[in-house]
């Protein structure tokens, strides 16, 4: 990746003793969004994300420019005192007032890019000036500094292990405080090594980024951590309140901020949107796709009025699935319905997959009515390896590539082996594995291919524990299904798709009707549709869901020839789920 963004028009804004480079892409007449990098990236960190928010319907007017001391603008003299928050404040308004002279910005923030967008959004200067801002791994640094305070003056063990993780997180924060270090390590062996550091780390290809600047923009943004951390952290302003809409979007697995940073957000944002990303630290550049929907889902939303998303439901669910993309299979039963209406109600598009067209339908219509903001629905027999791939390239074309698959289609067939046909083998497997292995290769591989990650879930029973004198074929399937999740759960690992195996046990469902001794406890099927919401949430790998799913895993692992015992007494032998 060269050095600016690609079709983008630069020009120089001159302010505060240094020259910042300005980016613009898109239509000026359209609302703009400003994009501001972190440390140690350039503007250029934005290029993908920059070129979808100026494309597409949304068209916005997209302005991104390299900090003070970083690509291609210049350093102040001397370093030291010249990178604290009021002077990056004053860069800020004289970007905006350029670029956006006669109406409020649309702000973005990633690390200390967000880092400063607090300060912009939350000081009296800046106010009128921001229409709203979206923060990505960066806290405000002020909110930091009562959150210390708060966990200080009132120390409980709960507390006090939340200082010291996230005191280990920012273990680097003291390192960029010693003298001449940092500068010499950046300018020398991390300087060279960090695109490898990159690519391993966060997933992403070393496709030319970072610009060539690194070492230098590395080791003058050294003095955003010594002009500004200490002094925020151990004197917060009192007052730091949000004068603007806010979109707070959290990665679940950054190793540098913990979540628990953001607990008290509420009180200091008073229109707050939260969102959770299964991602690591870079999202600009791990998770392109995503960012761009949610950036422009919000910011459509404040120019329009309309609620948002994540702001009225702050439950983990909305934070985690609102405007995700989620295909269930198998819609029209009791648990993939559930499974459709738990997602919708999350704020989710839901595509309601099933060979029943008419009762996918219904599965839909109760879909929208639970708050999906969209949802469509598919007559498709997955047992079918054509129909699959046709409804997966259909899918990507007309709604975009899926984000969770939920593989529920399935069915049910008891008797003993030797009373079972070939034909009802074929039957079986045909749609309780093969049906998976489709869609899994086909939306699984668009997910792989896309690379902003995934998740796929696959209900198996808790047949798949426990040998059956009546369930052969379908204990079979079940038990193929369970090994084929934890196979694609290694491999897909390193691609950021994570893989669940449900197991419900006995639920209650239209179709079945639990065993006698079981009957007054039958699991409801809203219970496992929750289930697999908390698996996605916390990729869990294989979850039996009721007391007896759990009793039976537990005992296959254990105590296995109790459940040979049981088999061969008859007593296991109904169909669950």
């Amino acid at each position: 990746m060269r050095d600016g963004i690609a079709g983008a028009a630069e020009r120089t804004i001159r302010t505060g003793g240094v020259e910042l480079c300005v980016a613009e892409l898109g239509d000026p007449a359209r609302p703009t969004v400003v994009l501001l990098h972190g440390y140690p990236d350039s503007k250029e960190v934005w290029s993908e994300v920059a070129t979808r928010l100026a494309a597409g319907g949304s068209g916005f007017h997209v302005v991104l420019y390299d900090v003070r001391g970083c690509g291609r603008s210049t350093a102040p003299e001397p370093l030291r005192g010249g990178f604290t928050l009021e002077k990056l404040t004053d860069d800020f308004l004289a970007v905006i007032d350029a670029v956006s002279p006669d109406r409020p910005v649309h702000l973005v923030g990633h690390d200390w890019g967000s880092v400063q967008s607090w300060e912009f959004v939350t000081v009296p200067r800046a106010q009128g000036r921001i229409a709203s801002f979206t923060s990505l791994s960066g806290p405000c640094l002020d909110h930091f500094g009562h959150w210390i305070r708060k966990r200080l003056s009132r120390p409980t063990p709960r507390r006090v292990a939340q200082l010291m993780g996230q005191s280990a997180r920012s273990w680097y924060v003291g390192a960029l405080h010693t003298p001449r270090l940092p500068e010499a390590l950046w300018r020398g062996p991390l300087g060279r090594s960090w695109p490898g550091i990159l690519e391993r780390t966060e997933r992403v290809p070393s496709d030319g980024y970072p610009t060539a600047s690194l070492p230098d923009d590395a080791a003058h943004g050294a003095w955003l951590y010594r002009d500004n951390v200490r002094e925020r952290l151990l004197r917060p302003r009192p007052d730091p309140h949000a004068h603007a809409p806010v979109q707070l979007i959290v990665p679940t697995q950054d190793p540098f901020l913990s979540q628990r940073l953001y607990d008290d957000l509420e009180s200091w944002v008073p229109d707050l949107t939260r969102r959770t990303l299964a991602a690591r630290h870079g999202m600009p550049r791990s998770r392109p796709v995503r960012l761009t929907a949610w950036i422009t889902e919000f910011i459509t939303s404040v120019e329009e009025g309309a609620p948002r998303p994540g702001a009225a439901a702050p439950g983990p669910y909305a934070q985690r699935f609102g405007g995700q993309l989620v295909l269930v299979t198998g819609a029209a039963g009791a648990v993939g319905r559930a499974t459709c209406l738990a997602f919708a109600a999350a704020g989710a598009r839901v595509i309601a997959v099933d060979q029943d067209a008419e009762a996918a339908a219904h599965t839909v219509s109760l879909a929208r009515s639970a708050g999906a903001p969209h949802a469509w629905a598919e007559a498709v027999d997955i047992a079918d390896e054509r129909a699959v791939e046709k409804l997966a390239h259909k899918v990507s074309a007309e709604y975009g590539v899926v984000d969770v698959l939920v593989n529920d289609a399935e069915v049910g067939l008891s008797g003993s082996f030797l009373e079972t046909s070939a034909d009802d083998w074929r039957r079986v497997l045909d749609t309780n594995l093969w049906g998976v292995v489709h869609s899994c290769r086909a939306f699984g591989g668009q997910m792989a291919d896309r690379g902003q990650g995934g998740h796929i879930v696959t209900t198996a029973s808790a047949a798949a524990f426990r040998p059956s004198r009546t369930l052969a074929a379908y204990g079979a399937s079940q038990a193929a299904v369970v090994r084929l999740s934890e196979s694609l759960r290694a491999e897909l690992a390193g691609r950021d798709i994570g893989v669940s195996v449900i197991c419900p046990g006995y639920a209650r469902t239209r179709e079945d009707r639990p065993a006698r001794l079981l009957a007054p406890r039958a699991y409801p099927p809203e219970k496992v549709a929750d289930a697999i919401l908390r698996a996605v949430l916390r990729n869990a790998a294989v979850v039996p869901v009721t007391p007896e799913a759990k009793a039976t895993a537990v005992l296959s692992r254990i105590a296995p020839a109790s459940l040979r015992a049981a088999a061969r007494l008859g007593r296991l032998g109904r169909r669950p789920k």
